[in-house]
This record gives structure tokens, sequence and C-alpha cells, in this order.
């Protein structure tokens, strides 16, 4: 047989290789949908069970047999420990059936007209929220040609994860809008900017996921308070739904490298002690915009301020505390003694 690749240039065809039709790598492991439904964990056995670690730097995923000639496409993270945690795939899971729509699951007839103070207040919160969530949606991204193939199930939660910040920044910015208000005073970004320069893996998700998005966590649990309509309320509940994912991956993230890779847990502190001065949020303006707008919205108005503020600093307690919670969880209890001054401060004393 011939085929005609341009005129007048006859060629021979080049002869099937059908050998792939005698490969019995994976043949007759059969993944049985379970009480869930055909999950990731479902699929995990076999040569697609996890592997500890890799040297995996083509595209192949995870149960494929290897091809010699294969370039390398990069995936510089093969060891596990710099990118596992435990519930990567249930995550995953929770994350693809709990996707929501801030066009059509936000009831946005409920908004009603609120005084200026309260709706300036609510507008400079969606702002800072606005913001964050641009970064905390751009970060994955970045990282997500680093993590190796053969760990499939991180990738996939990032994705999800980029998918999540994409949904909140949008409902922040229509809430911003929908009320004729809009944005008002951006932030300075300076914690933002902290986690972008991050110089590995595990560096960016202890600054993002545990510290950064804990933070923002603690707000959101606090949505139904400062909350004035039913569309408020659903936008905080559904955002702290989808937020316990990301903190939960970095918690365990981080679990998993203390426990894996012990040496290394004085390196996270040095990244925490730099980080944790960043967000201690002192007395910079952005961070009395943002108390203040809360202080606000807690008391009600303008005029009931004083009584906000220690509303708007108990808020920051319970933040630091939920922060040294997940630190707990995470196996890095010891970073009670050596939290910034300005975070310490609000601990509460540690449970017998």
């Amino acid at each position: 047989m011939t085929i005609d690749l341009k005129e007048g240039a006859p060629a021979q065809a080049q002869p099937l290789d059908l050998s792939w039709l005698d490969l019995e790598n994976t043949w007759g492991v059969r993944a049985k949908p379970g009480r869930r439904g055909l999950t990731l964990e479902e699929i995990e056995i076999g040569p697609n069970a996890p592997a500890p670690t890799t040297d995996n730097q083509s595209a192949r995923t995870r149960g494929a047999l290897r091809r010699s000639a294969a370039p390398r496409v990069g995936h510089p993270y093969t060891a596990k420990s710099e990118v596992w945690a435990a519930n990567a795939a249930m995550l995953y899971e929770e994350a693809v059936q709990r996707q929501w729509s801030s066009a059509t699951d936000i009831p946005w007839e409920t908004l009603q007209p609120l005084p200026d103070d309260m709706e300036r207040a609510m507008c400079q919160l969606c702002t800072f929220l606005t913001e964050i969530e641009f970064i905390a949606g751009d970060v994955p991204g970045m990282w997500l040609p680093e993590v190796n193939s053969e760990y499939h199930e991180i990738k996939l939660f990032l994705l999800t994860q980029i998918m999540d910040e994409a949904r909140h920044l949008d409902v922040f910015r229509k809430r911003a809008f929908a009320n004729g208000g809009g944005l008002l005073s951006g932030g300075p970004g300076l914690g933002l900017r902290a986690i972008l320069e991050s110089t590995n893996y595990s560096e960016m998700s202890a600054l993002m996921h545990v510290l950064a998005e804990g933070f923002i966590q603690s707000v959101f649990r606090m949505g139904e308070y400062i909350a004035q309509n039913e569309a408020e309320k659903r936008i905080f509940r559904l955002c702290a739904q989808d937020e316990s994912r990301h903190v939960a991956y970095g918690v365990m993230h981080l679990k998993y490298l203390g426990e894996n890779e012990p040496e290394r847990r004085e390196e996270v502190h040095y990244y925490l002690d730099r980080a944790e001065g960043v967000f201690s949020f002192d007395d910079s303006p952005a961070a009395a915009d943002l108390s203040e707008a809360l202080a606000i919205l807690m008391a009600g108005g303008l005029s009931n301020l004083d009584r906000g503020i220690p509303m708007a600093m108990a808020v920051r307690r319970k933040q630091v505390n939920e922060y040294m919670h997940r630190l707990d969880v995470a196996g890095f209890g010891d970073r009670r003694d050596r939290m910034h001054p300005l975070l310490k401060a609000f601990l509460d004393p540690p449970r017998n």
C-alpha cells in the first residue's frame, strides 16, 4: 500500500505496531463503584495505587507503562511528601459534587437598600475578599505544572480550588455592585505577595492553605452574623464550605510532610516566622480599613463603633486560636512558643 504525501511522491506506509494490544499491566483490574459512586478511592487498586515516590519526569500517568523514549516535561516534585495529603482524593470528590453558581444559587432578590455606612462597610469587606481570592486562584495554577503527574489526586484537587476561588472573587465582586455601592479601598497586598513569592510547594501551602485561607475561613464562618439579608448569608455559607476544603488539604499536607520528612520541620517554622509578621495586621491603613468595616457590620452601624471594635477583636482572637488548632492537628503544636508576638497576644491558654 502507498500513501501520497504530495503529488508524484508515493511513500511506503509505516508497518503497524499493535504490541499495545498485548499489554497486561492493568488488564483485568476492575474498579467497582462504592457507596459514593466510582470515586478516586475505588480506582486506587493494582498499579493505580499510590506509589511512595517516583522518578517519573514524563507525562506518563500513574499505572501506565513507562515508554523509554518519552521526553521529560518537568514535574520536578517527585517525592510524595512534597505535595501529598491523605484527604486530597476525598476533597476532590466533595468539591466536584458541591459546585454552585453565583448567578443562580444566590437569592439576589433579597438584597434591600442599606444605610450608607453599612453598605460601605460591606463593600469594603467585599473589595478585600475579591482581591485575596484572585491570588488564591492564581497561586495553585502556578504550581500545577510542578506537581508530578503520578500524583493526580493533588492536581485534581488544586484544579477544584482554582474553580472555587474564581467563584469567590466573582460572588464578592457581584455583591459589591449589586446594591449600589461598588469597590472601595484596595489593600497593599503584602500578605498576597508573600504567598506569590514562595519558593517551594510546601512553603506555598503552609502560607496559603494553613495561614491565610484559615484566617479567611474564620471571616466566612461569622458571615451569618454580619450578613444583612439572605443573599449575604448564602454567600458566606457557601464560601465557608469551599474554604474548609482548602484549609483541610493544607493541614493534612503539613502533617504528612512533618511525619515523613521531620528534618524539614524547622524549615516550615522559618516560613511561618516570616509570614506571621506580614499577616499580623499591625497598624497599617489597610488593616484598619478591614477591622473598621468588620466593626461597623458587627455593631450594626457607625454609631455603635465603640461596641463593634471589641467584637472585631474577638474575631481576631478566633482567627489566631483556630490557626493554632490547625497547627496542633498538623503536628506543629510547638509553634505556640514562637508565634509572632502580635498574633500570640490573642492566643488562649493551652488546654490541659
